[in-house]
């Protein structure tokens, strides 16, 4: 549901769902893949997330900060994520996950900010699509 794009100095993603709620589900995974190998994450511990902005385009970034800080100040490992509210001003879910452990996660790039350079969401006949780079 997702694809990584090349750019010159970060790194991007885009991302599709049927749904607003699919979407902003396959980005979170599209970010924590870039961040860590998922597939050795086990699915132990539900994370509440939310997050308000004034447009998707706003709330997408601060739905991937949100996740991005869980990441990083928490040391939480992502598997997967479930949108369970969402307006074009409130997103509301969970992530799953488990504690990182350096042992059995396997770190892949740093990623530092989720940033509003060439950010799109645009909903089209077959749903919602969104690109999104980071600051790596």
């Amino acid at each position: 549901m997702f694809e990584i794009l090349e750019h010159t100095a970060d790194i991007g993603f885009r991302t599709y769902g049927r749904t607003p709620a699919e979407l902003f589900e396959a980005a979170a995974e599209a970010l924590t893949s870039i961040v860590m190998e998922r597939e050795t994450v086990a699915s132990r511990i539900e994370r509440p997330l939310s997050a308000a902005g004034a447009d998707y385009e706003s709330l997408l970034v601060n739905w991937l900060s949100e996740v991005l800080y869980f990441i990083d100040a928490e040391r939480m490992a992502f598997h997967h994520f479930h949108v369970s509210e969402i307006t074009p001003l409130h997103v509301a879910g969970s992530g799953f996950g488990e504690p990182y452990d350096a042992a059995r996660h396997c770190g892949k790039i740093i990623v530092k900010a989720v940033t509003y350079h060439q950010l799109k969401v645009t909903q089209t006949s077959e749903g919602w699509t969104a690109e999104v780079y980071l600051d790596v």
